[in-house]
């Protein structure tokens, strides 16, 4: 399973961005997908996930509200729509799929859960 991140980018406190992940090999429409951010200086932290329908989606306390994921499986991509973006927000925003395929929202938030990783899009949002 091969896993490209894009739509990373510099905006300013308020705007939008929207980054997506797509999947090569395996079975995408199996998978729990999830997006995990690491700041510079910081540890790699989760930032939401969702299951293999979209039926379940989990969040991190802080962007709940202003961020969305969502997938589409017959394009093997799934999304990160970011909203009221703040400065605190800028990171490598990583995309990461768990083929095991069942979660749970403490599940869903550990990096360990996940077996295959996509490269980091840098998302900077000044002030």
């Amino acid at each position: 399973v091969q896993l490209q991140a894009s739509g990373g980018g510099l905006v300013q406190a308020g705007g939008s961005l929207r980054l997506s992940c797509a999947a090569s090999g395996g079975t995408f429409s199996s998978y729990v997908m999830g997006w995990f951010r690491q700041a510079p200086g910081k540890e790699r932290e989760f930032v939401a996930a969702i299951n293999w329908n979209g039926g379940s989606t989990y969040y991190r306390n802080s962007v709940k509200g202003r961020f969305t994921i969502s997938r589409d499986n017959a394009k093997k991509t799934v999304y990160l729509q970011m909203n009221s973006l703040k400065p605190e927000d800028t990171a490598d925003y990583y995309c990461a799929a768990d083929t095991y395929g069942v979660t749970d929202a403490k599940a869903a938030s550990r990096e360990d859960e996940y077996d295959y990783w996509g490269q980091g899009t840098l998302v900077t949002v000044s002030s």
